[in-house]
């Protein structure tokens, strides 16, 4: 009996549970030729004359060519049929090396082109991992999974970035490449795992709706319907994505300003028990089985994360907490509103209204706009905000986002939870 045979016969409690390991797996690897580089601070070297320093170039380029990948995947990601997932996702991942292997080789002011060409092919790897994973009974347990490898992955790979050049394995130009070449079988393995999954059941249709490609007219049909309730959620996510890789990119000179830059593992040391709350949370909205009251569950979360970042900035003001517990406050409430954006959030919106197609396009719009705030941010901070410190930046940046959160969702979620019903045979 083949593993796929075996999987369709598995109760749901294994099924899950090999579901999410695989795609854990697979998405956590990724990370690993994405953000190492950026756990290098790049101190006084700059380029264009001065005018922008080295590692905001960088992580600026990555996210460039990270968001056009992003909306390639509007189209590529919407459209892709089952028997090619596995061939793009590995090939994606050889090209994200090279591009590695090119900035290793390549002198500094070539450097920016080499980590755009890297960040080009990365933007597509999420859409591709949850379209083996939504439009299932327990998607949401799936997809927690899912989630909980980026919230982790991207501290744990910088460690082990970090200590590759610090125990003085390998120069730091050459970091990036070597971590990306430690955790490419195991990429290959969890893609292969993946690719045993069975197709969603004739259950998993009548609950939460049957997922199919998007051509032109789908898309086109999905945001004519849904508009009104998409604006404010991308007005936010936009400005979200911005917030969660400033923290992500420049966590290290965070750290540093407030005092804490000596100490070993800050990365992990704040965003593994992040993880486990944002994933509990998310792994609790598969017990409701209503997909309006699951949507009502996920805005509360959602709305709740939001309000977080303005109270621990408040705290951290007053004096209340250090340096650590902001972060990691931070991390929680970013992360939970951020976290169902990318999964739960557009697969109860699917399931709810019985739309046409499936969560992916959705998500790979959030996602094009949401980088796109991200690098309008970099560049507001190195180039209108220059005299900024990055902490004394990013405070502010908390307020504004936290504020506008609230009430963003607010207006969306008002939207998508007054949507009709259809008529789906929902408990």
């Amino acid at each position: 009996m083949t593993l796929r045979h075996r999987l369709e016969k598995a109760s749901p409690a294994w099924f899950s549970a090999y579901s999410m390991i695989a795609a854990f797996a697979a998405y956590f690897c990724m990370y690993a030729f994405r953000k190492p580089f950026a756990a290098l601070s790049y101190e006084g070297q700059t380029v264009w004359a001065g005018a922008l320093g080295l590692k905001t170039a960088l992580v600026t380029s990555q996210i460039i060519g990270y968001m056009i990948s992003k909306y390639l995947g509007v189209k590529l990601c919407s459209e892709l049929d089952r028997n090619s997932r596995g061939r793009w996702l590995v090939s994606l991942i050889v090209i994200a090396e090279l591009a590695l292997l090119l900035f290793a080789v390549v002198p500094a002011r070539y450097k920016m082109a080499a980590i755009f060409l890297n960040g080009l092919p990365l933007g597509m790897v999420w859409g591709i991992v949850v379209s083996y994973l939504e439009g299932r009974c327990v998607s949401e347990l799936l997809l927690a999974g899912l989630s909980c490898s980026f919230i982790v992955a991207s501290g744990v790979v910088k460690d082990i970035g970090r200590s590759l050049v610090t125990d003085g394995w390998v120069a730091p130009e050459w970091m990036p490449v070597s971590t990306g070449l430690l955790f490419l079988p195991a990429f290959v393995l969890s893609i292969w795992l993946l690719e045993q999954m069975p197709v969603p059941t004739a259950g998993d249709e009548v609950a939460r709706a049957k997922r199919t490609p998007m051509g032109w007219p789908e898309r086109k049909a999905f945001l004519m319907k849904f508009l009104p309730g998409l604006v404010p959620l991308l007005v936010f996510y936009l400005l979200l994505t911005a917030f969660r890789d400033f923290r992500d990119n420049y966590g290290v000179e965070l750290f540093r300003s407030l005092g804490l830059g000596d100490k070993p593992a800050l990365f992990s040391q704040t965003e593994i028990p992040v993880a486990v709350l944002v994933v509990l949370s998310m792994a609790g909205l598969a017990l409701i089985r209503n997909n309006r009251q699951a949507l009502l569950g996920v805005f509360g979360v959602m709305i709740t994360g939001s309000a977080l970042l303005v109270g621990a900035t408040l705290l951290l003001d007053a004096g209340l907490i250090g340096g650590i517990g902001w972060m990691f406050l931070l991390g929680l409430g970013s992360y939970l509103a951020y976290v169902p954006f990318g999964s739960v959030l557009f697969d109860r919106v699917m399931a709810h209204t019985r739309a046409t197609g499936n969560a992916v396009f959705a998500i790979y719009i959030a996602d094009s706009l949401g980088y796109t705030g991200s690098v309008a941010l970099q560049l507001v901070k190195d180039l209108g905000a220059a005299e900024s410190g990055h902490l004394e930046f990013f405070r502010i940046y908390c307020y504004a986002t936290g504020g506008l959160g609230v009430i963003l969702l607010s207006l969306g979620g008002s939207y998508f939870v007054r949507s009709p019903v259809a008529a789906t045979g929902e408990a």
